[in-house]
């Protein structure tokens, strides 16, 4: 839905940095964790004649989020940020709040010692796009800081920091990829098994130095992001993180329908899609407890309206994409809301059209054309942040588009 045509200025030269969120990657193997989205993303903005290139950033999955803010800094010098006209961050989950603490007035970052390229980049920033991101917390960071979260965490360390571990995952990797292949045999359709076993299992090494095991090394190391983004900790977040003047603040929300109202039907015959239809039902249900004392601000009557349109279904306090609360998904202006899940928005569903190719099937029937109208969405807000002039006039503007 839209009410009127963002405008466009003329060519110029900038960057997008695309920010990954918590447990986030670069690529792993073939699985890219912007699935199409610098591709769309490029290509939306050349059509709206705004010259940029589109850079997806590396992060370290669950560190701390100033430690992920210096490592966003850093990449931002490497490709070249101190010499584009512009600079645009779109930031999925924990990699929008990396986004909002780099450009923070004043800010201190590890290893930051000249201040003035802090505040040299703010000045060349334009806009900052956050996707699904825990503005307010999750309560699913919550759930990590328990005995059977530290568990988890525990037991990715040790996969990889030891050598039975990684023999043990390969040879764990090796039998899920022939049952993806007795799964082709049988005449299914391709499924997320399928795209796991071609793009990253039937590659896995027990060498130290496969990518697989420098991922799981970073999570061993530093898991700071998980006591930051409860929503107690993140209350201290918004406390002490400031929006920057001159810099266009918008996001995008998204929730998924309840799933214990969605009927199962013929899918009770298909495993692959029982196994992670009950893993989404039940980090839907973690994500959906509000904190009794640090929930999430509710939106303004005309917010809850436009969800509602967007949505399908009545907004609350509940609702969520399965791992973030939709009210705290909510910062500056609201420009896109989407019916999907958490990894509907950054390109992972309906890999192969069907219907259980989709990483956490949710119900939300997020489509291709779903995921045009998003990622246009997000082209159309950053060739209409004009140029030398504030770019808080793009929040200006009392639109949704859904």
């Amino acid at each position: 839905m839209s009410t009127g045509r963002l405008e466009t200025h003329e060519m110029s030269k900038g960057l997008v940095f695309l920010v990954p969120g918590f447990f986030g990657f670069t690529s792993l193997g073939s699985v890219s964790y912007f699935e199409r989205v610098e591709c769309f993303l490029a290509a939306a903005l050349a059509r709206r004649g705004y010259a940029a290139r589109v850079v997806r950033c590396a992060t370290q999955p669950t560190a701390s989020i100033p430690r992920r803010a210096e490592l966003l800094r850093r990449q931002v010098l490497r490709h070249g940020g101190l010499r584009a006209d512009e600079l645009h961050f779109v930031g999925h989950s924990t990699g929008g709040l990396d986004v909002r603490m780099l450009l923070t007035p004043g800010v201190r970052l590890r290893g930051n010692v000249d201040r003035n390229i802090g505040e040299r980049i703010a000045e060349r920033t334009r806009s900052a796009i956050s996707v699904a991101t825990p503005n307010h917390g999750t309560p699913l960071a919550s759930h990590f800081l328990t005995l059977d979260g530290q568990t988890l965490l525990l037991i990715l360390s040790g996969l990889a920091t030891s050598s039975p571990g990684r023999r043990t995952v390969q040879a764990a990797a090796a039998a899920v990829a022939l049952a993806a292949r007795l799964d082709d045999w049988l005449g299914r359709d391709e499924g997320p098994l399928d795209r796991v076993a071609a793009g990253l299992l039937r590659r896995i090494r027990a060498d130290h130095r496969d990518p697989v095991w420098k991922y799981l090394r970073e999570i061993e190391r530093d898991q700071g992001a998980v006591l930051q983004l409860t929503p107690e900790g993140m209350e201290l977040f918004n406390a002490a993180v400031a929006d920057r003047p001159g810099v266009a603040y918008v996001c995008i929300a998204a929730a998924a329908p309840d799933p214990g109202s969605q009927p199962a039907g013929l899918e009770l015959a298909d495993p692959e899609y029982l196994a992670l239809r009950s893993l989404f039902r039940g980090l839907h249900a973690l994500a959906s407890r509000p904190h009794r004392r640090y929930a999430p601000p509710g939106p303004d009557a005309s917010i809850r309206r436009a969800l509602r349109r967007a949505l399908g279904f009545a907004p609350s306090a509940a609702s969520n994409d399965g791992f973030v609360p939709l009210y705290s998904q909510l910062h500056g202006h609201l420009l896109h809301a989407a019916r999907a899940d958490h990894l509907d928005l950054v390109g992972h569903f309906s890999l192969a059209g069907g219907r259980t190719a989709d990483w956490l099937p949710s119900g939300a029937g997020y489509t291709s054309d779903d995921f045009d109208r998003t990622w246009n969405a997000v082209a159309d807000a950053i060739a209409a942040v004009p140029r030398r002039r504030p770019a808080q006039a793009i929040s200006d503007r009392p639109r949704l588009r859904a």
